[in-house]
């Protein structure tokens, strides 16, 4: 198994600790407001990597954080606590709004076929353990006390940019808002471990400290909460592409300042997935959450699905017409597995081998764009039935499609009796309807155009468009 590993910028082969148990770490989500599906886009691939790590043979220990105390606005650590903020919102307290959204998160997990983690550790659970870790930082001369707050020295660390391959001047203080420079810190790139003085005296989770009446920094968090269940040596720590910097530059910095060794060998990253207007976020247009897709009529594997056939760390467009091209392929896809003849023997030796070309196709830095590919060349292969979805239940343990329905009733009928041609029609139908939702009428003109000029006519009516082909 190769993999990118973002520290070295190179593909790898993978190999874990002397443990012999792959301990993977996930950042979690800041359970402030639903996650959108470019969050979870990094997610679905993470499960994708944690499976195929299972599927090829390794013993692995997942764990994931919940962040619902000390995320603040900014990356520079400055701004209010996003926790905080969505409380203002909703008129609720923060471990209410904590709940409720760390619920709808593994919600829209369970929807996307997204496995649990081995260990969920919730952030206000660990306040001891972030305590002694910044204690130790400050022993051994890692860290300082200035005006009611701990800071990160990053002047003591010997390559502080390792993660990012740029310099410090080349890093700017504040990546995502318009912050002033925290006067405090020794070094513009230095980074707040626990806070007891903030621009918001609301803060609503407070706990006691050696330094006072506060609540930690959010980077302290993941270091913390990885080594108590992970130990001192971690072999993947997963992430968002925006998690480089500052996240997990400074989580390499302060851990291993702590524990005085490399702490984790290999970074996983997951790029972004974008609109069509740039980066994806819950600031701008309209929120694409997995619930927004299911109430358009697209099933939430579909997009799982959509996700599968780009690269991970290729940034990846989003758009309706896009998942409607995705989710016609994808009801073609399950249609052919569904009309298979399950009747006959299984050959394990063409099981057996598929598996092998599997493993060597998506085994390169996960690759899960030739794993699809991987079901077509099974569909096509010159074996019987069974055999073909023996080897489909097998490679879907790590893509997730739900390619091979149990019950006969969990593929519409419908959709069993359609053409290719009528299953492109209703999604570009679906896709016309949008545009003109959008007023995007050009391109609606030219789906109606484009289809007349191929015999089809489009037909408005009160119950929605109808066609009928000349």
């Amino acid at each position: 198994m190769k993999i990118y590993n973002t520290l070295t910028r190179s593909v790898e082969e993978f190999k874990e600790n002397e443990s012999g148990k792959v301990q993977m770490y996930t950042c979690g989500p800041t359970v402030y407001h639903f996650a959108h599906i470019g969050n979870l886009r990094t997610y679905m691939m993470e499960d994708v990597l944690e499976k195929f790590l299972r599927y090829s043979g390794y013993d692995v220990k997942r764990v994931m954080n919940i962040t619902d105390v000390g995320h603040l606005t900014s990356d520079a650590d400055e701004g209010e606590d996003k926790m905080l903020k969505g409380a203002k919102r909703e008129n609720k307290t923060v471990l209410e709004i904590a709940e409720f959204y760390k619920n709808a998160f593994f919600e829209d997990c369970k929807k996307l076929n997204i496995k649990t983690p081995d260990v969920i550790e919730p952030a206000t659970n660990c306040i001891p353990e972030f305590i002694k870790t910044i204690e130790g930082l400050m022993e051994k001369g890692y860290a300082y006390f200035a005006d009611g707050n701990v800071y990160f020295d990053t002047s003591k660390v010997d390559d502080y940019n390792a993660l990012t391959g740029h310099s410090s001047d080349e890093l700017m203080v504040g990546v995502r808002d318009d912050v002033s420079e925290d006067t405090n810190k020794r070094n513009k790139s230095d980074f707040v471990l626990w806070f007891t003085k903030s621009k918001f005296d609301d803060q609503e989770l407070k706990w006691d400290s050696p330094w006072g009446y506060g609540y930690p920094g959010w980077h302290i968090e993941c270091s913390s909460i990885s080594m108590k269940h992970c130990g001192e040596y971690l072999d993947i720590h997963c992430g968002g592409v925006d998690n480089i910097f500052p996240h997990h530059t400074n989580e390499i910095a302060q851990s291993e300042a702590y524990l005085g060794h490399k702490w984790c060998n290999y970074w996983f990253h997951v790029h972004h997935l974008n609109d069509e207007s740039g980066k994806m976020s819950k600031s701008k247009g309209e929120f694409l959450t997995v619930s927004l897709l299911e109430s358009k009529g697209y099933d939430p594997v579909a997009y799982r699905f959509f996700c599968l056939q780009s690269h991970y760390r290729k940034p990846l467009t989003f758009s309706y017409q896009a998942l409607d091209q995705a989710s016609a392929t994808f009801t073609k896809l399950k249609k052919k597995i569904a009309n298979l003849d399950a009747s006959g023997e299984v050959d394990e030796a063409f099981v057996k081998a598929n598996r092998e070309k599997f493993i060597s196709v998506v085994g390169n830095d996960m690759n899960t764009a030739l794993g699809i590919t991987n079901i077509y060349d099974v569909l096509k292969a010159d074996v019987n039935g069974a055999t073909k979805l023996a080897c489909l239940k097998d490679i879907d343990t790590v893509l997730s499609l739900d390619l091979v329905c149990e019950k006969s009733d969990e593929i519409d009928p419908e959709f069993t009796q359609k053409s290719e041609l009528e299953l492109e029609i209703e999604a570009l139908i679906a896709e016309r309807a949008e545009a003109k939702k959008n007023k995007n009428y050009q391109r609606a003109d030219e789906i109606r155009n484009s289809l007349k000029e191929r015999g089809i006519t489009l037909i408005d009516t009160p119950k929605g468009t109808e066609y009928k082909i000349d």
